[in-house]
């Protein structure tokens, strides 16, 4: 290392001085610590080397940083003030500040000499009334802090905010930019032209930039230093000087706080209070801003409840309704007035997580959850309407007693034939094993037509009916039904009436077959007392009507909207004595729809009921060069799910 003698002799000068003596480096932080500093303050260098100082008292840092900015673009500064010992104790000190700079007359940074101070009558009547005017403007401050952050509005307070800065700093004019990204914008100003507010300019080259780029609170600049009038605030006719603040809110920069002068000069007491504003305003920023952030939670999630397809509640310590939402109206029957203030119209569970199932008076099922809120006491109550899967529940139960059933008569019967055929075949004469084996086979066909609505059942349920849709001639799948069925119809007058000529539909033939050979079974398993079952075919427009009418125990009202629903049978009268499944009608439905047919279930006067299916005809239109062409299905190659 070269040797440096009048480096050497500085240190050496600065070292053997009884006063106290800290140099700053362009960061504000410690490059040099006396031993005068060590035996005033308490701190060592070592402590303190490389940080900023650590004996400025929270209610003089706005001051401290106020004067080392006003010494950096003016004169050196000497004031009495209070700093803080290593133990904590308050010390009365003279502290003088002064620019430090390199040969070329750079600044470098401060030099800054403290001493203890006991303050002579005429010192202390003028350091009297220097507080005297500092806690005046701080008490002003406090009353204006105080007014403003009761407003709720950021741009209101911003404006406020504004407005007191010239009270306070006595600037000519004053303006507050906002940081958006990696820009500025002018949100409010006062004493300057309106016309600026929304004024943008880019955040890494303006003062605040700069501000943020040097880490520091505070700056000053003066036309001295440099030219004023590009910058949008010269507006101010006359502008001399600039001081700004950095406004942070939870934290992080939220914006830059400018006071603008006529003047050149200002006072450290003056930056004091922008630096104090700032702070102040900062709180109350980020109190206006929490506040609309849980008014726009709040708002969030009582729309989240109000939309809830859930019933929720929300029950205080005694377990009385505080809120109720639409929903829970909707599923109870009873409004918000009439539950507020009461328990709940319904059990809840007593511990969290735990589910009940509760049936209300209107017949609906509901499931209620209830979960605690912790600190508060009150409970949450979340209940869903699960009618449709109780029923369902129900049903399948049903179902399954049925299905059960309806296996076990035939099975029985096989199984019992056959046994017997097997152990007594020679004791039987020709007669008697057909008649046997005639009845395993009909017993057998009557397994499979079970097991087959079984399958397309679960086909159905999953949206795969095997459905090929092309133009074809219902009139001949209607004649073939009739004369599968007419040998069964004991008891039963069968009837067909269908036009000679009537039109083709787009239908598949063997889905139109299932549904009307389903259709006229019903009918005949539905009419015990005999009658007549008619099949019928009539157009409709563009579509094709096939009914199949019957003169039996019909369908109760009740029932009529629930038939085509799976697992579905009429309970009322005698109707449950006919078994099924209740797949037929379901089955007949998907069928219908997957081939853009529509089937309903009406009375028939005076008894019984017609079942009515239609289909689309295949229409006619006109050719190019004004033939008829007769529109039809495309042909599809293998089956097309529903």
């Amino acid at each position: 290392m070269r040797f440096d003698p009048a480096a050497l002799t500085a240190e050496a000068v600065v070292a053997a001085m009884a006063d106290a003596v800290v140099v700053l480096d362009v960061d504000q932080r410690v490059v040099q610590w006396n031993r005068g500093a060590e035996e005033l303050f308490g701190w060592t260098l070592t402590e303190v080397i490389g940080h900023p100082v650590p004996m400025v008292p929270d209610d003089r840092k706005a001051e401290y940083h106020a004067v080392l900015e006003r010494v950096r673009v003016g004169r050196p500064i000497s004031i009495t003030t209070r700093r803080i010992h290593r133990d904590g104790g308050l010390l009365d000190v003279r502290a003088s500040f002064n620019r430090l700079t390199d040969v070329h007359g750079a600044m470098i940074g401060w030099v800054c000499v403290f001493h203890p101070h006991t303050l002579t009558p005429s010192e202390t009547e003028l350091e009297q009334l220097h507080l005297a005017e500092r806690a005046h403007l701080v008490r002003r401050l406090t009353d204006m802090m105080t007014d403003i952050g009761a407003d709720q509005d950021v741009e209101e307070i911003l404006g406020r905010v504004v407005t007191g800065l010239t009270e306070l700093t006595g600037a000519d004019a004053g303006g507050f930019a906002l940081i958006e990204g990696d820009s500025l914008r002018l949100a409010s100003a006062a004493r300057l032209s309106h016309k600026l507010l929304g004024f943008r300019a880019g955040l890494r080259h303006s003062l605040l930039g700069e501000l943020l780029a040097g880490g520091k609170k505070v700056l000053l600049t003066t036309d001295e230093v440099r030219p004023l009038q590009d910058l949008v605030w010269a507006d101010l006719k006359g502008l001399r000087t600039v001081a700004l603040c950095v406004c942070e809110v939870r934290g992080r920069p939220y914006g830059g706080l400018y006071a603008l002068y006529r003047r050149r000069r200002i006072s450290h007491l003056e930056l004091e209070m922008l630096e104090l504003l700032a702070a102040h305003a900062g709180v109350a920023l980020g109190n206006a801003m929490a506040y609309r952030e849980t008014v726009r939670q709040r708002a969030h999630e009582h729309a989240i409840v109000e939309s809830s397809a859930d019933g929720i509640a929300v029950l205080d310590r005694r377990g009385r309704v505080r809120k109720w939402n639409r929903s829970a109206a909707e599923l109870t029957g009873s409004g918000r007035s009439e539950v507020v203030g009461n328990p709940p119209p319904f059990p809840v569970p007593t511990e969290p997580g735990q589910l009940l199932r509760h049936r209300m008076d209107n017949g609906r099922w509901l499931e209620v959850l209830v979960t605690d809120i912790a600190g508060t006491g009150e409970r949450v109550v979340d209940f869903r309407d699960i009618t449709p899967a109780k029923e369902l529940e129900e049903q399948k139960d049903l179902f399954l007693a049925t299905a059960g059933h309806e296996l076990r008569t035939p099975l029985t019967v096989v199984r019992g034939l056959s046994s017997t055929l097997a152990e007594r075949w020679e004791q039987f004469s020709d007669a008697e094993r057909r008649c046997h084996l005639a009845s395993i086979a009909d017993r057998s066909e009557r397994m499979a037509r079970l097991v087959d609505n079984l399958l397309l059942g679960v086909q159905a349920g999953n949206g795969q009916l095997p459905v090929r849709v092309r133009a074809c001639d219902v009139g001949a799948a209607l004649r073939g039904v009739f004369s599968a069925f007419r040998p069964l119809a004991v008891g039963h007058e069968l009837e067909l009436r269908v036009p000679e000529r009537l039109p083709r539909v787009l239908a598949d033939p063997e889905a139109t077959d299932v549904i009307v050979s389903q259709l006229v079974e019903n009918a005949l398993k539905y009419s015990p007392d005999g009658g007549t079952v008619a099949v019928a075919a009539e157009v409709e427009d563009d579509r094709v009507v096939i009914t199949v009418t019957d003169q039996g125990v019909g369908i109760d009202p009740v029932d009529a909207g629930r038939i085509f629903e799976r697992f579905v049978q009429g309970e009322t009268g005698d109707r449950r004595r006919f078994g099924g499944l209740g797949l037929g009608l379901y089955i007949v439905q998907q069928l219908a729809e997957a081939q853009n047919g529509r089937i309903s279930a009406h009375p028939n006067e005076p008894c019984g009921t017609q079942m009515r299916f239609t289909l689309q005809r295949v229409s006619g239109h006109k050719g190019a060069f004004g033939e008829k062409v007769e529109a039809t299905a495309p042909e599809e190659d293998g089956d097309r799910p529903a």
